[in-house]
């Protein structure tokens, strides 16, 4: 049998920082912590990622690569089913790099590559969900005044982007652990489909209506 070659120590570096940034916060996490979690010396850190900030740097640059081909796939959104599907798949790769979002503004206020970035990644992501919201009136499930396609975008967008923080503020202790990511991106995905529920016609609606009723959505994770 063929030993498969062990890991890079870079790709352990970041596999390991990612999972304590979502755990306990990127604020929260010292790169003394990262080093003992690994089981390397800080100096063996600091020879592949000299600053705590290029470690953040290096994870946001796989998210946003992930993200751009996730939006890609937006304008083959053609019906409820496919919707259901990016909006939820979209929830499963904000839950990936969940610390992004969960501490997002003191990111954005420290790290300039993550402030410039993620001006971008919200044009992105706005582009994307206007060329949802027109393929599916292409198809004839939902009718929409031109007027209101844009808001209902942002608003998706806004959705999109703040939902893991409304769960964390209803559980900070519970909320963004991963015993708890199925009902939450459920919750997230059926209150952004909640949003076309008025422009969605006939059985189409009638279908859209069952997706976001499926599950009780009702309660969080209650803190302790």
């Amino acid at each position: 049998m063929v030993k498969k070659a062990p890991r890079k120590t870079a790709e352990r570096i970041l596999e390991v920082t990612l999972g304590l940034f979502n755990r306990f916060g990127e604020p929260n996490v010292s790169t003394t912590l990262i080093s003992a979690e690994l089981g390397i010396s800080p100096g063996n850190l600091y020879y592949h990622f000299p600053a705590k900030d290029e470690l953040v740097n290096a994870l946001f640059d796989r998210y946003e690569q992930r993200l751009d081909e996730l939006l890609h796939a937006s304008a083959e959104v053609d019906d409820i089913e496919s919707a259901w599907f990016f909006v939820h798949t979209f929830f499963e790769l904000i839950w990936d790099y969940r610390f992004l979002y969960r501490d997002l503004n003191d990111l954005l206020s420290k790290n300039r590559h993550l402030e410039t970035h993620f001006q971008k990644i919200i044009g992105n992501k706005e582009r994307a969900l206007l060329q949802l919201l027109q393929a599916l009136i292409r198809s004839r499930c939902m009718q929409m005044e031109p007027s209101v396609i844009l808001p209902t975008a942002r608003n998706m967008v806004i959705m999109l982007t703040y939902w893991l923080s409304y769960e964390y503020v209803q559980a900070p202790r519970l909320a963004l652990e991963p015993e708890h990511a199925s009902q939450a991106l459920t919750r997230g995905a059926q209150h952004v489909l909640n949003l076309l529920v008025p422009f969605v016609q006939g059985a189409h609606r009638l279908h859209l209506v069952d997706l976001v009723s499926a599950y009780d959505t009702s309660t969080t994770p209650q803190a302790i």
